[in-house]
């Protein structure tokens, strides 16, 4: 413990960090904790498992007291970072006796609200930050350390605009302190904006090449399953990490690996976050064998005892391979890097292998069970049998030409009328009906001129009913084109009275002009739609 008290750390701390087996200070520690005890800014260039997490914890374990405020901010990319980062200073800081909170999105947000107000140190993710910022339920007036976790990775998942948002209701005057595996452009410019006069610090990847040994295999695409059930098989491994680019890949291989009685469980963006931690905590305890996941776990999470990581997807960039190998061959342990090959990952490979520090050879294929596995994934099965439970109930559409427990339709059609959302007697059906059987035509028909068949006019010398004109020989689609109940708006026509001035008898049908002009009293067309009134 020698070594730390140098570094200006109290007893306090050294006793926590004796108790929990430290016994060197790594070499982000041995830089940059003397800078974060002196007040100054810092940009750490480091990856996860580095050691980061001590340095920037131990000025605000060393200077903060208990006030029921929040006075240490600190933003992390990921829930699961979340909860780790505020574990390890909740560790640090058991002499201290610190509040520390970890927010973030995915859980009922009351408790959070809750708690903040007896607060003193916030970790969290910048959109649950932003959202108790919005809801007034977190102050940042009296933040003096701001700390900000893994920032290249908060900017790949877009939270950019987000951590801005939130460094702008910060004090200008705080410690502000960046930790990132890789310096780009955004990170120089966000430090150049908000630090003052900040140290940069960057150390060596705390993996040992030398010990890290990397190998692919070519294989069919059909075949990556099989294979890598063997080698799961073959390979003496204590903790197994399988990286996959989608979701839908975790959730198969997770399924099917538990099909064939290997201990694997899944974790990625659309889990449950309560899932999630219970599967990171089983996994830690090394409870659990082989982990499948996305590159939400490749980044942040310190998990020790890894010996193996498969890419069972090659990733897009190289950036994200390398922080998927930094799982293992850590902390001078052992470990391999197996990447399963075939042709859909060609492309991204040759990114790969492009550069001269990621030496991967290629191994020839051992012998393996070919194994026969369900392509679909559990979401496509289950949303299968939810369609067949329904084709058993009756609720899917029969087959065309077919008929159901209603009975045989009318006029030969193989649709049902209601799907095509008629109702009994509406000229719209009348003319939807398919030809080869003329029965539904002349059953609407029917019904059509019993219900609206108006009085029949003895004056007219054309026998016409209603105005309807059949002395013209009119084909049986003009009638069924014109209405039942034609209206005459002739000029000599008003009022029930024909054209001699005599009363009709019949009932006037007229409609307004509006709706009923342009035709003469014999329903032709007028040119002249003003002539008609």
């Amino acid at each position: 413990m020698e070594k730390f008290t140098k570094l200006g750390l109290s007893k306090e701390v050294t006793d926590v960090l004796r108790k929990a087996g430290f016994k060197e200070p790594t070499e982000i520690q041995l830089k940059a904790i003397p800078l974060a005890l002196a007040g100054k800014d810092i940009i750490g260039g480091s990856a996860t498992g580095s050691g980061k997490t001590l340095v920037f914890a131990s000025p605000i374990i060393e200077n903060l007291k208990p006030s029921r405020k929040v006075q240490a901010l600190i933003l992390t990319p990921t829930r699961e970072l979340a909860e780790q980062v505020a574990g390890s200073i909740k560790d640090f800081s058991a002499n201290k006796k610190l509040n520390i909170l970890p927010v973030y999105g995915g859980i009922n947000i009351e408790p959070q609200i809750r708690r903040l107000y007896s607060t003193d140190v916030v970790v969290g993710t910048p959109g649950r930050i932003l959202d108790h910022l919005n809801r007034g339920s977190l102050r940042l007036d009296n933040v003096k350390f701001l700390v900000l976790d893994e920032v290249d990775r908060m900017f790949d998942m877009g939270f950019s605009r987000d951590v801005e948002k939130i460094l702008t209701q910060c004090p200008k005057k705080r410690q502000t302190m960046m930790f990132s595996a890789t310096i780009s452009q955004d990170i120089d410019y966000l430090a150049k904006k908000y630090t003052n006069r900040a140290v940069e610090v960057s150390v060596k990847s705390h993996v040992d090449p030398k010990k890290l040994k990397q190998f692919y295999y070519d294989v069919p695409q059909n075949k990556k399953f099989s294979l890598l059930v063997g080698l799961l098989d073959q390979e003496k491994a204590n903790l197994v990490m399988v990286f996959c680019s989608t979701r839908r890949n975790v959730d198969f291989l997770s399924d099917n690996l538990r099909k064939l009685k290997i201990n694997a469980k899944a974790i990625h963006g659309g889990i449950d976050q309560k899932k999630r931690m219970r599967v990171m905590e089983e996994f830690h305890h090394q409870g659990l064998g082989v982990l499948v996941c996305t590159d939400v776990a490749a980044r942040g999470l310190d998990i020790k005892g890894v010996t193996h990581v498969y890419n069972y997807d090659v990733p897009d960039e190289s950036k994200d391979y390398i922080h998927r190998i930094g799982r293992t061959a850590r902390a001078g342990e052992e470990g391999k890097a197996i990447t399963i090959l075939s042709s859909r990952d060609y492309q991204n490979f040759r990114n790969l292998t492009n550069r001269e520090d990621l030496p991967i050879t290629q191994v020839e294929l051992p012998q393996f069970e070919n194994i026969k596995i369900d392509m679909r994934s559990p979401r496509d099965r289950e949303r299968r049998n939810t369609q067949d439970n329904g084709r058993d109930r009756g609720r899917r559409a029969p087959n065309r030409g077919g008929s159901d427990n209603r009975g045989p339709r009318r006029g030969g059609s193989s649709r049902s009328d209601s799907s095509r959302g008629y109702q009994k007697g509406s000229s719209d059906r009348r003319n939807s009906t398919r030809g080869g059987s003329d029965s539904g035509r002349r059953v609407i028909k029917r019904n059509y001129d019993k219900k609206d068949k108006p009085r029949r006019d003895s004056s007219s010398s054309r026998g016409s009913s209603g105005g309807r004109d059949y002395s013209r020989g009119s084909s049986s689609r003009d009638s069924r084109r014109d209405s039942d109940s034609r209206r005459d708006y002739s000029r000599g026509s008003s009022g029930g009275r024909d054209s001699s001035g005599s009363s009709s008898g019949r009932k006037d049908y007229s409609r307004s002009p509006s709706r009923g002009s342009g035709r003469d009293s014999n329903g032709r067309r007028s040119n002249n739609r003003r002539s008609n009134w």
